[in-house]
């Protein structure tokens, strides 16, 4: 076998419902979570071996991972529901305690010789499961060095990434018989619509009725095509990357700064100058809607997103200065980050329902240029995932999503405070110019990456 080359195989599969029973109801989904395609985001986390405990084996390991799991479905029951499409062909959510399927798998791989820099070779339909049913799927897998690694697909119409965050950190206090620190709320109510609407006038140019989407086509041969890929970023390069994008006048966050630099790097891999560029930012709206009348979105349970982009010419995106990048990447994001943006959208929603719509930018540039989308993992509780035989030495989303646009998750790295580690879905032709040109900035994750200093496996 070469190395990097591995198979899995899945022993036992188990379906884990809450611990207590629960009545069966109906939790419809807000108009915000009407805005997403049925797709589904996955994130996993590699453990060494614990050395520390000689009782901790595999199975116990197991036990536990189960055991914490039915305790937090009780208060997360609609991650143990399922999807199911209404007389008026909305999709809405059964909370009948299905449960949650749970696979136990073993690799034939160390730890150490993961090349998790390849995403669609070492975790994609091997480390994290498939979703056949159900909100939620877990796969647990045994490596032959005995290290562990925990896997969640979930639906994205239930959970974006700041609920699938959530859920993450109560099943780890479950697992250490910690109090959860965080309740999800699944008030439905807060996301109403208006009774006397107003359409926010971006909304338009933002999101698209699906009926309006023209007919998929396939792709022409040999044409280029998105891949996954994982790269390591050190807090100097983002701090230079950040002052470099400041130098107009203007701060702007570390988030801005990769996105435009990003930005920049993808319109000088296109070969046509003339065509533009799109690329979009993914934003969280709770911090909006919260505040007024003491409403408080911390805790609410479930999409609160918009998706705004900026459309600039690939020529002007190669030539300007990153500040400038930078500027245009601000611009297009202040029409998205107010409290009026969001209700609006709410609004827009609940003008076309049954009628389905998806972000603009989710099905590309099409004959406008390329496109891609930037969201923003910061809240990545990549050190807080602590099943109680240590926290990980390495954590991702892992996010093909399946439209026609890229993909970019930056997100904190577990092994050295203020680095990032990068998730990229991007065309194959993008990543290869990306690595040529700016390889030093974006290195290729490995082992070295990883807390494995001094970790030997038995």
């Amino acid at each position: 076998m070469d190395r990097g080359e591995f198979s899995v195989i899945v022993h036992r599969k188990d379906i884990i419902a809450a611990l207590l029973p629960l009545q069966e109801h109906w939790v419809p989904l807000s108009n915000l979570d009407l805005l997403l395609p049925p797709i589904d985001v996955g994130v996993f986390f590699c453990y060494k071996k614990p050395t520390n405990e000689k009782s901790l084996t595999f199975s116990s390991m197991v036990s536990t991972l189960k055991k914490s799991l039915a305790q937090s479905l009780v208060s997360y029951y609609v991650l143990a529901g399922e999807v199911v499409v209404n007389s008026v062909g909305e999709p809405e959510l059964l909370c009948n305690n299905r449960g949650v399927d749970f696979l136990e798998a073993y690799a034939n791989i160390e730890l150490r010789e993961l090349q998790l820099y390849n995403p669609d070779a070492s975790v994609e339909g091997k480390l994290v499961p498939k979703k056949e049913e159900g909100v939620l799927c877990v796969q647990v897998t045994e490596l032959k060095c005995g290290s562990a690694i925990v896997a969640c697909t979930f639906d994205h119409r239930i959970a974006d990434a700041y609920s699938a965050n959530m859920f993450l950190v109560a099943w780890a206090e479950m697992a250490q018989s910690k109090p959860m620190s965080t309740y999800p709320s699944f008030r439905r109510s807060l996301l109403n619509a208006r009774r006397l609407s107003s359409t926010d006038p971006i909304t338009d140019g933002l999101f698209v009725p699906v009926s309006s989407l023209p007919p998929p086509s396939d792709p022409e041969p040999g044409a280029d095509h998105l891949i996954s890929r994982i790269y390591y970023m050190t807090a100097k390069d983002i701090d230079q990357l950040q002052a470099e994008a400041s130098n107009g006048g203007s701060r702007r966050s570390k988030l801005e700064s990769l996105s435009a630099y990003i930005w920049k790097l993808v319109a000088k891999s296109e070969k046509d100058g003339s065509k533009r560029c799109n690329m979009g930012t993914v934003v969280d709206g709770r911090t909006r809607l919260s505040g007024e009348g003491g409403l408080s979105m911390t805790n609410y349970f479930g999409n609160v997103l918009s998706m705004p982009f900026g459309n600039e010419s690939v020529e002007e995106l190669r030539t300007k200065p990153l500040s400038w990048v930078a500027g245009a990447v601000h611009e297009y994001l202040k029409g998205a980050v107010t409290k009026e943006h969001f209700l609006g959208l709410i609004d827009w929603v609940e003008a076309r329902r049954p009628e389905l719509a998806v972000a603009k930018i989710y099905i590309g540039g099409g004959k406008d240029g390329t496109a891609f989308v930037v969201s923003s993992g910061q809240r990545f509780p990549v050190t807080k995932v602590d099943f109680g035989w240590g926290r990980p030495v390495f954590g991702s989303y892992h996010f093909p999503w399946g439209g026609e646009a890229g993909y970019v998750m930056p997100m904190p790295s577990a092994s050295r405070e203020g680095d990032w580690v990068i998730y990229m879905h991007l065309m194959k032709g993008q990543l290869e110019f990306l690595e040529a040109n700016a390889g030093n900035m974006f290195q290729p994750l490995t082992a070295d990456h990883l807390d494995l200093v001094g970790y030997m496996c038995n």
